[in-house]
Formats: C-alpha cells, structure tokens, sequence
C-alpha cells in the first residue's frame, strides 16, 4: 500500500501531461492558452525538478493537480467558454448571486476558489522545513500569502488586458461585465485558501 501511495505524484503527473496534451490541440485562442498555462507549468516544472529534494504529502499533491487541471481547461476553452451549464444552473439554485451571478459562465469564480488550495502545500512546507513552528501560523501564511499572490495575478490580468487589447485580453481579463469580478476572484481565492488551512490545521494536528 505505502509503494502505490508514494506513486501517486508520477500518477498525477501523467494525467497532466495527458491533458495538457489534448487541451494544446486546436485551442479556442492560442494567445489566451499560451498566457493562461504559463501560471501553471511553472509551478508544475518546479515540483519537478525539487521532487527529489522536498516531497509534499499527496493531499497537497492532489489538490494542486486538481486546480491545474480546471486551469488548463480553462485556458483551452478562455475560462469565459467553458462548457459548465450544468454547473452554472446548479449554483443558481443556491443564495450565492453576489459570487455566481445567474446569466454569466462561472467557472472562472469556481476555479478562483480552487485557487486556494495552494495555501495547503505553501503551509505544509513551511512547517515541515521549520521555518514557521507553530501549527496555526503555519495556516495563516498559506492564507495570506495566496491574499497576497491572488491580488497580483489580477494586477497582471489587467496589465495583460491593457497592453494586449482586443479578443484576447478581454478573454484573458474574463470579467464578463462585471466591474467588481476582481475583487470577487479574490475573495474566492481567500475563501478557498481558508477552507484547505482549516484542512490543514486538523491533519497535520493529528500527526
């Protein structure tokens, strides 16, 4: 059990790179996809290249593969044409019109919240190389820093949409006429960061 549990980062990588593969294929803007996926395969080349030095658990393995997943289909489809109907139709039956405004593809807003997720594996390493030693400290810098890092990639989104213009960057921009989308994708990505530090706070209690 523990050999096949150890393989689930190569596991999550293959099925990555499987899809990273066929969402290249044809996108809808190559521009977009080619903006939309840098913010990814950063991260992705990095836990490459660190694996043999630092190996996150595979709870923080599965949830950044889950976000890089839902972000390289995003950038195949724009994030703004995403087949979500379903989904969309399914969140208006909830009380949540001021995040998921009914009328608007809010897949963007979901994957703004499973942006979060990365406030697990930035606590995680930092309690286990000791650089915060108290365990609820540890969560609040996962939440602050994916605050912090949520608030700069919107500054680029909007640098991006300026200097590109055009289909792109408002494609790229994905506010579907909302003047406060900015600060709704970022309290999102507060949101979901805080759910995966409470994650956190109780797993790593445990052990």
């Amino acid at each position: 059990m523990e050999r096949i549990k150890n393989k689930l980062p190569q596991v999550l990588l293959g099925l990555y790179v499987i899809l990273f593969i066929i969402c290249a294929i044809n996108p809808f803007n190559r521009a977009v996809w080619f903006v939309e996926n840098i913010p990814v395969v950063i991260p992705v080349i990095l836990l490459i290249f660190t694996y043999n030095k630092f190996q996150f658990s595979n709870i923080s393995y599965f949830l950044m593969w889950f976000f890089i997943s839902l972000h390289t289909i995003g950038g195949h489809y724009t994030f703004e044409l995403v087949p979500f109907d379903f989904f969309n139709d399914l969140l208006s039956k909830f009380n949540v019109e001021f995040l998921f405004p009914t009328g608007r593809n809010n897949f963007d807003r979901v994957g703004h919240f499973f942006v979060g997720v990365f406030a697990y594996p930035l606590a995680e390493f930092t309690y286990r190389k000791k650089y915060i030693t108290n365990l609820f400290t540890a969560a609040l810098f996962g939440i602050f820093a994916l605050g912090f890092w949520g608030a700069l990639y919107e500054a680029i989104e909007m640098i991006y949409a300026i200097k590109e213009g055009g289909e792109a960057g408002s494609a790229f921009l994905g506010s579907q006429g909302d003047v406060w989308d900015a600060q709704k994708d970022m309290l999102l990505d507060i949101y979901g960061a805080v759910v995966v530090s409470i994650l956190f706070y109780f797993v790593w209690r445990k052990k």
